[in-house]
């Protein structure tokens, strides 16, 4: 789906999507209407941009920065553009003058005037279409206890992925190769409780917790931390291409949990003071499953670039351009549970199991404990959007 840009002043903007609000509320994972466009042009004068902070944060922005210019640059990346009126030359250009100026420029003011000159920014059509909003969450690299072998304690696999699982050239699955033909891949059910892939050689670690290999899943990717002490790295493969369900939301429609303060905390407190057997009921409820390979070094996104900490972001790529300079405004938690305000340039570098619309996005907070605990307390509402250069600043 490619849509093109159009250009509204954020006054309207704002005004149009608080009329709307006011009749609805907010449905996140509404798609683009026929002819809506992904992207709305809006005024940088209108925007509070936290410009002169960024450049003396950019040691931790140009990583990620470096890795959607690699990825750009490449031939391949071409057959992705044109998409949101965005054209491929624009979306390189646009990366590689962001990096002169965060490295040539002499002081942060000089940065700000700069990027004003030089950038237009555009808002995410949003919920709504029209720029409503944008939900963010965010994901990360759990760190898990684990074994190569199985035992008493270490009782829940994560696979690899099925040679019979055929994907296409772009990752996604197609189905499952059978003697008849292909077919859809069977369901997390069928592979867990129905014992589908035991006896294939296709265990790469065991875990201790049915949540664990939740957790490994939801995020699509895990580093285990062996009884030997060695750390062994997990990234994503592919999916049975099954339909993903929310574990938070399914416990607050049975009643096992309340809406209020539902978390991955929350998943886990109610994880310990239920049955397995229950707990493996609802889990099974969500019929999709993940696939795992070894890595080195940090995990890859969709783009196959490491992702970086508050610096990479997951979107529908279907609507948007990949490897895009964005800025998120929304709030996070930080170091405590309070949420704080995150205002930050971020990298589009990764796809969501379950981002499918402009009112939804996905922010990774890294490696650890920390970074789960914070991922699995971000549901916040803000604003997402795009800069690329004016087209006046393109060369011939």
């Amino acid at each position: 789906m490619k849509r093109a840009l159009t250009t509204l002043h954020l006054g309207t903007l704002l005004l149009l999507a608080a009329a709307t609000g006011a009749c609805r509320t907010p449905d996140y994972t509404r798609p683009l209407g026929p002819g809506e466009p992904a992207l709305i042009r809006v005024e940088l004068e209108d925007l509070d941009l936290p410009l002169e902070a960024e450049w003396h944060a950019r040691e931790s922005l140009l990583p990620a920065l470096e890795s959607s210019i690699r990825w750009t640059q490449r031939k391949h990346a071409e057959q992705y553009f044109p998409i949101a009126g965005v054209g491929h030359a624009r979306a390189l250009a646009s990366l590689e003058r962001f990096r002169e100026l965060l490295v040539e420029s002499r002081d942060a003011s000089e940065f700000a005037r700069r990027f004003a000159g030089e950038f237009d920014p555009y808002v995410s059509a949003g919920w709504d279409g029209r720029g409503g909003g944008v939900l963010f969450t965010a994901y990360c690299t759990p760190l898990l206890r684990g074994s190569l072998e199985r035992s008493a304690r270490f009782r829940y696999p994560l696979y690899a992925k099925p040679h019979d699982l055929e994907k296409d050239s772009e990752g996604r699955t197609l189905g499952w190769r059978t003697d008849g033909g292909l077919v859809p891949f069977p369901t997390r059910r069928a592979i867990e409780a129905g014992g589908l892939l035991e006896g294939r050689d296709l265990e790469l670690v065991w875990l201790e917790d049915p949540i664990d290999a939740y957790i490994a899943h939801v995020n699509g990717s895990a580093f285990i931390e062996l009884e030997t002490g060695e750390l062994f790295r997990l990234g994503y493969s592919a999916k049975n291409g099954r339909r993903y369900s929310s574990l938070g939301k399914a416990l607050i429609r049975s009643g096992d949990a309340p809406a209020e303060g539902m978390n991955l905390a929350a998943i886990r407190t109610w994880a310990a003071g239920t049955s397995e057997e229950r707990v493996l009921e609802r889990l099974h409820g969500n019929d999709s499953y993940v696939f795992f390979q070894p890595i080195d070094g940090n995990p890859h996104g969709s783009l196959d670039v490491e992702v970086t900490a508050e610096r990479s972001l997951a979107t529908d790529k279907t609507i948007f351009p990949r490897g895009a300079l964005v800025l998120v405004d929304t709030e996070v938690p930080g170091h405590t549970p309070e949420a704080v305000q995150f205002r930050k340039f971020l990298l589009d570098q990764d796809t969501g199991g379950a981002i499918r619309t402009p009112g939804r996005a996905d922010i990774y907070l890294g490696i650890g404990p920390e970074a789960e605990a914070r991922a699995g307390r971000v549901q916040s509402e803000g604003q997402l959007y795009y800069f690329f250069l004016k087209d006046g600043q393109l060369t011939p």
